[in-house]
């Protein structure tokens, strides 16, 4: 391409980056989002998180290194290939507590209640069936263990009303903070809460795995 004729498309190739660039979920301070992800989930040092749909791996690392040697972190994704980036960046941190699973599109493939809280981190609304992936989710977790999904609303329904299988593009991209408050519910969670102002531009919705067999009391997962 002549220089002259980058020149003139500079502007549009600079939007082009923009957009990619712009999306939800954005956010240059990792560690201090890891911090209040794990005051939210409950989770101390020594304690076990899921990461589901871990993608890169940096909230994997971050969390890795907070809740310490004892602590275990389990860093899932669906793709195979993102699975083996997983599994190179945490032989290259020397990660001894992080466990890599490969995850699938309706259940996470974790242990059940193997974990004190986990999340989804701009991910959920790529669940195109979130009722089993819920299910799945809420068995991975002790009773009392928490579930935080970040994510951001699409444009064209910010107050929800999208059907799972149209939030992965478009200007229905994303899903209300209505609609997994909704489905979470449906799961069998309980205390069920919003968080609208979450770091990289993101929602939290905050929800516990019941305590009892009935589905009933208000769990608050360990510390």
């Amino acid at each position: 391409m002549r220089i002259s004729t980058m020149i003139r498309l500079l502007p549009a190739l600079l939007g082009a980056a923009v957009l990619v660039a712009a999306p939800a979920a954005q956010n240059k301070d990792i560690p201090g989002e890891a911090t209040r992800l794990l005051k939210e989930l409950n989770v101390s040092p020594g304690g076990t998180v899921a990461d589901i749909g871990a993608g890169g791996g940096e909230m994997t690392v971050e969390l890795a290194r907070q809740i310490g040697p004892t602590g275990r972190v389990y860093s899932t994704d669906i793709n195979p290939k993102t699975v083996e980036s997983l599994k190179a960046l945490v032989a290259k941190e020397r990660l001894a507590n992080v466990i890599v699973v490969q995850g699938d599109a309706e259940r996470t493939n974790l242990p059940d209640a193997c974990c004190d809280g986990a999340f989804a981190r701009y991910v959920y609304h790529h669940f195109g069936k979130p009722a089993p992936m819920n299910a799945s989710i809420r068995r991975a977790l002790k009773a009392g263990g928490r579930f935080a999904v970040m994510d951001a609303a699409p444009k064209a329904a910010p107050h929800g009303g999208v059907a799972p299988e149209k939030r992965s593009g478009g200007d229905t991209h994303g899903v209300a903070s209505e609609d997994v408050i909704a489905e979470l519910t449906a799961a069998g969670f309980v205390d069920v809460a919003v968080t609208p102002d979450w770091p990289g531009g993101l929602f939290l919705v905050r929800a516990t795995s019941p305590r009892s067999a009935d589905g009933t009391g208000r769990g608050t997962g360990r510390r």
